[in-house]
């Protein structure tokens, strides 16, 4: 007499199987979120990076000579408003002038969004 021999899954493997299955599901949902998290943060980033790049263009094309200090301020870019400290020092060469730009979002003056350090040139001949 042959013995009937059932193929096939039981419940409990198919019940372990999906607990795998979801677990892992959970993890790349997981990823995809900080994915997107980290994608704001940097726009903002960027965005702040340009805003310090056009300050220092803005200087140099209309050949600033800056005093010494602090000065602050606002700038929009892409739709975002964002605030600028620039610190203006003094060089060994007097010519010179070192000018730190640091940008944050409105209302956070201790999250450094971007930095940039640039000189302006105090040219021979130009009245100042």
């Amino acid at each position: 007499m042959r013995c009937a021999r059932r193929t096939g899954f039981t419940l409990i493997e198919v019940l372990v199987a999906l607990a795998i299955v979801s677990i892992a599901l959970m993890s790349a949902l997981g990823a995809a979120g900080q994915g997107t998290n980290n994608v704001g943060e940097l726009r903002s980033r960027l965005l702040a990076t340009w805003v310090a790049e056009n300050r220092l263009a803005e200087h140099r094309a209309r050949a600033d000579w800056l005093p010494l200090g602090l000065q602050r301020g606002t700038a929009s870019e892409g739709g975002f408003e964002f605030n600028w400290l620039e610190e203006v020092i003094a060089t060994p060469n007097a010519a010179f002038r070192r000018v730190d730009i640091r940008v944050f979002a409105p209302g956070e003056e201790t999250h450094t969004l971007a930095h940039l350090a640039g000189f302006l040139v105090n040219a021979p001949g130009t009245a100042r």
